[in-house]
């Protein structure tokens, strides 16, 4: 998989009322499903792949919503799609624990950037490139004092130590 670039996948209900997130079980936090993209993949077919693998779900994609581009090294680059999804049912995989359609008024927390990425995909906007601005060391840090053990998880993710419980 490529270190630079990742997909996020944005699946709406129908009626656009509520949105896909998954639960990771390496950082047990709410997210967008997504992940990396691999070597000559498009992306498209790497949104398409990491929904299903977190999901469950066999998804068309719509529409490329943003090229979202890194301030810092603690995100990656990421090309967010909003999906249709065709069919399946909700499966849990190594990478999930949780998967749900949660009203867009009651978003459980949510790390940085989603719940941008999710404003950004209502607006039906044309596709823009756009700076990651709310992962900062200052937000992590913040986040440290505050959630010391997911933060601690999230950096280890990062340097590629996966703890899926």
């Amino acid at each position: 998989m490529s270190a630079l670039k990742s997909v996020a996948g944005i699946v709406f209900s129908p009626d656009r009322s509520s949105v896909l997130l998954v639960k990771r079980r390496d950082v047990p936090v709410w997210v967008l499903p997504g992940g990396g993209i691999d070597l000559d993949e498009p992306p498209e077919s790497a949104v398409i792949r990491e929904i299903l693998e977190e999901s469950g779900f066999t998804v068309k994609v719509q529409r490329l919503v943003a090229d979202y581009i890194p301030i810092n090294r603690l995100s990656k680059r990421t090309h967010l799609y909003e999906c249709t999804l065709i069919k399946g049912e909700p499966k849990t995989s190594s990478e999930t624990s949780a998967i749900h359609f949660f009203p867009l008024d009651q978003l459980p927390p949510l790390p940085p950037p989603y719940r941008d990425w999710i404003r950004d995909a209502l607006k039906q906007l044309p596709p823009c490139q756009k700076k990651i601005s709310t992962v900062t060391y200052t937000s992590l840090f913040k986040n440290l004092l505050l959630h010391p053990i997911l933060v601690i998880r999230f950096l280890l993710s990062r340097l590629g130590f996966h703890i899926n419980l």
